[in-house]
């Protein structure tokens, strides 16, 4: 009984993340590595060609829970690194829905100092939202809201963002998506009148980023980082995380989602041009304390191409 009720419980969640007037992005516990699906800007500030996929399971266990799928490739362009280039492909699925994102990031960069750099960035694309309404239990076979779904429905995207960093610190502010987009069901009328109403409603989501590197002693350092993502009509989701990183090779770190979740965190860098990371949240909520939810997981794969004369000496710990 207690099953059943959960799975209605999710299922509940997932429709009114659809039919709800704050619906949000896909959220990120190893955001440090994907920063470009969030600030256009960030586009070649790695200096290289970074290619980045990303899988995450949330609350494994629970049917229908959220699973994201992230494809990341951004680029520096010409000998002076002041253009970046990026594409960023997501897919998000939860419940009855699933959303594809594709973007194109541009950014141009300026030099503040011999060490800081001053980059504005934007992002253009859009994404398809299906919704499979036979994936519901509908308690009311003749409701006209269920008859259809919605394949394939195509939304514009247009984002932007500024990305500030020097050697050992970085701040970026960035809006990926502008355009409060409304998904329509034009079969559905309310009781006064003709007018459609909408399933869903895509509200702007505010990203703020922020870290700064420590050298503890030659072979530790120590990055402090925060993610802070508003949405008028949502909580506040603010992730704040500790790395270290041991012989410019091994990663550890620890993460709290405000009110929601703690996490754990290991990287490897396996060689000048590939990475590998690992993620692991625990719900903090009363979610996370039933036997059908065994947390959530990520897997993270970074590979970089590197000029002839740009060998790497120490891995850029953001």
């Amino acid at each position: 009984m207690n099953k059943i009720l959960l799975l209605f419980m999710l299922a509940a969640f997932g429709f009114l993340s659809i039919c709800g007037n704050a619906q949000q992005d896909a959220q990120y516990t190893q955001y440090m590595y994907n920063t470009i699906s969030v600030n256009p800007a960030y586009a070649g500030s790695r200096g290289v060609m970074s290619i980045m996929g990303l899988h995450r399971s949330q609350w494994v266990g629970l049917d229908g829970a959220p699973r994201t799928q992230t494809l990341t490739i951004n680029t520096p362009i010409g000998d002076s690194e002041r253009i970046g280039l990026g594409v960023s492909i997501v897919n998000d699925e939860i419940g009855p829905t699933a959303e594809t994102y594709f973007d194109i990031d541009f950014s141009y960069t300026i030099p503040t100092s011999d060490y800081g750099k001053l980059s504005f960035g934007l992002k253009a694309g859009g994404h398809l939202l299906n919704v499979d309404f036979q994936r519901l239990t509908q308690f009311n076979s003749n409701d006209n809201l269920f008859e259809n779904n919605i394949d394939n429905k195509f939304s514009p995207n247009v984002g932007v963002g500024v990305y500030y960093h020097a050697e050992r610190f970085y701040l970026g502010l960035s809006a990926p998506n502008l355009l409060e987009t409304d998904h329509f069901d034009e079969n559905t009328t309310d009781s006064n009148s003709s007018a459609i109403s909408f399933l869903a409603e895509e509200r702007i989501n505010y990203y703020l980023i922020a870290g700064h590197v420590f050298d503890l002693s030659y072979e530790v350092k120590f990055k402090p980082a925060i993610l802070s993502k508003i949405v008028f009509g949502a909580p506040l989701q603010v992730d704040v995380s500790a790395n270290f990183l041991l012989y410019d090779r091994l990663t550890l770190g620890v993460a709290y989602r405000w009110s929601a979740a703690i996490s754990g965190m290991a990287g490897f860098q396996i060689s000048d041009s590939m990475m590998i990371g690992f993620a692991y949240d625990r719900e903090t909520t009363a979610l996370g304390q039933t036997q059908f939810n065994d947390g959530s997981y990520e897997v993270m794969l970074r590979f970089e191409l590197f000029k002839k004369y740009n060998r790497m000496l120490t891995p850029r710990f953001f």
